[in-house]
């Protein structure tokens, strides 16, 4: 059994989901590891991101977001609108977890109350999880025609740089 693992790092924007084609660089990672038979896991570390597998589409809106995105994201904002103030439907960040936050000193979590209303990413998140799992066979990662990996930053309070994982294990 062979592991080899990676971490991509990708910088994600404000003020709207951030979609990101991440399949060359996992096909890059599937070629590093000589694996020729196996599977390839791809996965967030943030509770505010999902790995999915979707279609590429061709055409995008002014920001670049593919219309299928586009699309999801509207239907995501009438099933989970936008976290834009603490007096919302969220219940979400409650005050011991605000204190909680304020507490850690990490500069990857500014005490910047703007920053942490952002309960409509962890549920969205939440609908579509953290990773995904793709077969390789015969060196290839098995995504078809069509297929395309790509990592979403739900997150739209601030620009940050996400981290995603990749691990192939096979033969």
């Amino acid at each position: 059994m062979v592991t080899h693992s990676k971490t991509l790092t990708v910088d994600t924007a404000q003020g709207r989901v951030s979609y990101h084609n991440i399949t060359d660089e996992v096909r890059k990672v599937v070629a590093e590891s000589k694996v020729k038979n196996g599977i390839c896991v791809i996965q967030s570390q943030h509770t505010t991101c999902s790995v999915i597998f979707e279609e590429m589409v061709h055409d995008t809106d002014f920001n670049g977001t593919e219309f299928l995105q586009v699309d999801l994201d509207r239907i995501l904002d009438r099933i989970v609108p936008r976290e834009l103030s603490e007096n919302s439907n969220y219940r979400y960040p409650g005050p011991k977890h605000v204190d909680f936050l304020y507490g850690m000193n990490d500069p990857a979590y500014p005490p910047d109350p703007g920053s942490i209303l952002n309960g409509d990413a962890h549920i969205r998140a939440s609908f579509f999880g953290a990773s995904e799992t793709i077969i390789v066979r015969d060196s290839d990662l098995l995504t078809g025609t069509v297929g395309y990996i790509y990592f979403i930053d739900f997150d739209q309070t601030r620009p940050r740089t996400r981290k995603c994982h990749v691990m192939v294990m096979g033969e």
